[in-house]
Parts: C-alpha cells; structure tokens; sequence
C-alpha cells in the first residue's frame, strides 16, 4: 500500500502520465479518437481510486458535447471546405494550369520548380487540404521535373513543401481547427483572469492573420528556388520548351482558382459572410466549376460525397475524443500542473512560449496536426494566451510549426503521401533529403514571425479598425 506522501506524488502527476500514455499510444498505430477517449477513462478511474478525480465530472460530456460541438456553427466549416477541395481534385483544374504555367516560367532559373511552387499556391488557396495538394502536384509535376534532370530530392522536397502550404494558406482546414480551439482557450484564460466580456477570437481572424506569412512563404521558397537555379543549375536545369503561352491562355487558367479564392477569402475580409458561410459558397462554386469543366458526373458527386464523409468522420470522432481527454486531464488538476510549471519557468512569457513552440515541433515528428491541435493546444493555450499573447499571432505561429509536422520524418504525412505515388526511382531517402531545406525556410518564417508579430496581427487589427 502506498503511504500518504506517495500517494499525493503519484496523483500530483497523473495528468502528466495520461498525456505521455496518450503520446506512446499513438506513436504505436492506435486510433487517435479510441486511444483519446479510452486513455482519458482509464486515468479517470485510477484518478476516482486515488480519491483525485470527482467521478460525477463525466455527467458534464454530453454538455461539452452538445455545446462545443454540435451546436457549433463554425465546425460547419470543416466538411463544407473538405468537399470543395476534393471537388476541385477531381475537376483537373491544376493540371492545365500547371502545363501553361510550366511554359510561361521556362526562361527563369529552376522556372519548373518555381511553376509548381505557383500552382500550389493557388491549389492551396483553393482547396485548403495538404493531401490532395502532394498527391495531385506529384502525379503531374514530379515525372516532368524528372525527365527534365531535376535532382530527385529538390524535386520530392519542393512538391511536399507546396503541398504543405494548404496548412497556413487560408482556407485550410486546419485553420479552422485551430481557430475553434483556440477561441475556447482564450474564453477560458480570460474567464480565469476576471474578464467577462473579452472579444472572442474567430476562424475568419486567423484566415485574415494567415495571409501575409502564407505569402511570405510562398516568396521564400521562390528565392530558395531561384537561388539553386542560379547558383547550381545542375541541380534545376532550364526546361526545355518551344511552346509559348499567350497571356490570355494563362489569364484563362488562373480564372478558375482566383475566382474561387475571391469568392471565398473576399467574402470572408470584406465581412459579406463568415468562414462557414463562405465555405459553402466555395463549395458550390466548386461544383460549379468542374460542371464548366466537364467533370461533373453522378459517379463524380458520389466520390466526393464518400471521400468528404469519410474526412469529417475522422475530424469529428477525434474531436469527441478529445473533448473526453481534455475533461479528464481538468479534473486530475492538469491545467493547474502546466500553469504552475509556466508560471515559474526561468526567463517568463518568452521562455514559456519557446518551450512550448519547441514541444510542438518535436511531436510533429511523431504525431498529427489534429493530434496535436485538440490534445496538446487545450492544454497550453489557456496559460499561454493568460499572460497576455495576442492568440492571433500564436494561432499563425502554431500553424507555421504545425505545418511543418508534415515534412519532418518519419511520419511528416507529406512524405507518405508522395512516397505513394513517385516512381521507384525516387527513394525515400531522396524524399528526406529534399525536405530539410524547406524545413529550416519553415523555421526561419517562425523566427521572421517572433521578431515581427505584425506580420500576422497587422492585417485583422486594420481591417477591424475599418
């Protein structure tokens, strides 16, 4: 029998070693919403044995559920823009535009790699999902990028970072995620700070926030680019092309994913509709487009519907298991263990902000963004935004790091996701090397970020003053 002391110890820590039980689970292959909800139970009862956990909390779930759940307006989001970019997928959109695209940048050093880099873009502003993205730009852009003697590696890395920027470039689901997540720590930091009516932070500030360092990004994987293609072209070779674009074939390519991004995103910054809103126009716009293109069908519209189903179960099952571990770890006292460790952490906000930017980045060598939004965010944020940070800038912050989860090995799923379409010749090492270049650009956004938080507060604050 453990003694009283022991005893204080062991309870003291239990939500410590429910997170870690969480994170061994997970790293072992275990459904993330199972091993959530179970993990969270189990510690719920050896909590309840040890006389440190109230059994009676557990009757709150359902509240949580109904309230932050399904009565949540705002996750309408998620399948609405699932569906618009899975739609957009199947429309063939970017492969013609990539092609002319392609031709219109062949003079410029590395003018391939700066084309893919465009299209991504676009395809991100468009459809928000890092999956499709990787897959679609690897079957079109990474067997001409190999015919044309491009180094394998800065090839795979180029196409897995410009998948990856659906991940800050709004609309991007995980912006959604994070946004809702966020929006309930800063309610709970300032409810546990004695303020009652503070402005509630929305998924259409972070969207506005995203924007400049979306774009920064995009300009400093372009100078990365150009600067290979300069300094070591054989790396980059120019494409060789006979083929001219006419501006108004460009102009015409383009049309369809600006049309969408200004519909969506405009909507959004002009005030006209909210995130939810404007996904289901973007939705509908989608269908719209790919019935120009000639790509709607019923068979079309079922794949769709399928693959959107399958995506928003997935989020949604993980939420409730979240919600489930987030209960559990308050009533083991876990939010007062972080608080208090932060709070006499050396060095202040700063140092608590560095840590915690720094666990995020380790996990995501082993974890998911959804795994990490609802399991790690809920925990930290409420301290984070207590001491006084603006959760604009550390929502784009932790979508920065987030982001870059999808390209660190070994379970970046950018890298499996074109490992599972580029050709054998292409190695997995190949696919690693290529990356750690655009990782360190991803850090080095996160420095740019931490010097000048304006980049992400400057456009909401303006755009509220207006």
């Amino acid at each position: 029998m453990l003694g009283r002391q022991q005893r204080a110890i062991v309870t003291q820590y239990l939500p410590l070693l429910m997170f870690l039980l969480v994170c061994a689970a997970l790293m072992l292959g275990y459904p993330v919403a199972f091993t959530l909800a179970g993990c969270a139970l189990f510690f719920a009862g050896i909590g309840s044995l040890f006389g440190a956990f109230d059994i009676n909390l557990l009757l709150l779930y359902p509240d949580r559920i109904f309230s932050g759940t399904v009565s949540n307006t705002t996750l309408i989001a998620v399948p609405l823009f699932v569906f618009m970019g899975v739609m957009l997928e199947r429309s063939k959109i970017a492969e013609e535009l990539l092609e002319r695209m392609a031709h219109a940048c062949a003079r410029f050093p590395a003018g391939l790699g700066l084309s893919v880099v465009a299209v991504g873009m676009l395809m991100a502003a468009s459809t928000g999902i890092v999956g499709a993205t990787v897959v679609t730009m690897g079957l079109m852009s990474l067997p001409t990028m190999l015919k044309s003697k491009y180094d394998p590696a800065l090839a795979a890395g180029t196409i897995c970072a410009t998948g990856t920027l659906g991940q800050i470039i709004p609309p991007s689901i995980a912006l959604v995620l994070l946004g809702d997540v966020l929006s309930s720590a800063y309610q709970q930091a300032q409810l546990n700070l004695g303020v009652f009516n503070a402005q509630p932070v929305s998924v259409g500030d972070l969207f506005i926030g995203a924007i400049i360092p979306g774009l920064v990004l995009v300009v400093l994987y372009l100078i990365y680019l150009l600067l290979v293609g300069v300094l070591k072209p054989s790396l980059a070779p120019a494409f060789e092309d006979d083929e001219t674009v006419t501006t108004r074939q460009l102009l015409i390519s383009i049309a369809p994913p600006i049309t969408l991004i200004l519909l969506v995103l405009g909507s959004i910054i002009s005030g006209a509709a909210t995130p939810t809103e404007a996904a289901g126009v973007g939705a509908l716009a989608a269908i719209v487009l790919a019935a120009l293109k000639r790509q709607l069908s019923v068979n079309t519209l079922r794949e769709v519907v399928r693959s959107t189903t399958k995506v928003t179960a997935m989020v949604f099952a993980i939420l409730l298991g979240a919600s489930l571990f987030s209960l559990v770890f308050q009533g083991l006292g876990g939010d007062e263990l972080v608080a208090s460790f932060f709070h006499e952490l050396p060095g202040g906000t700063f140092m608590s902000l560095l840590l915690v930017m720094l666990a995020i980045f380790l996990l995501g060598f082993i974890l998911d963004f959804i795994e990490i939004t609802f399991v790690v965010i809920p925990i930290v944020g409420p301290v984070l935004l207590g001491m006084g940070v603006d959760p604009v800038w550390l929502g784009i912050m932790i979508a920065v790091n987030l982001q870059t989860s999808f390209l660190t090995p070994p379970f970046g799923f950018a890298l499996f996701y074109l490992r599972g379409v580029a050709p054998a010749s292409v190695s997995t090492g190949a696919i690693y090397k290529g990356v750690l270049p655009f990782i360190v650009i991803q850090l080095f956004m996160m420095a740019l970020l931490a010097l000048w938080p304006e980049l992400a507060t400057w456009l909401p604050g303006k755009l509220a003053a207006n």
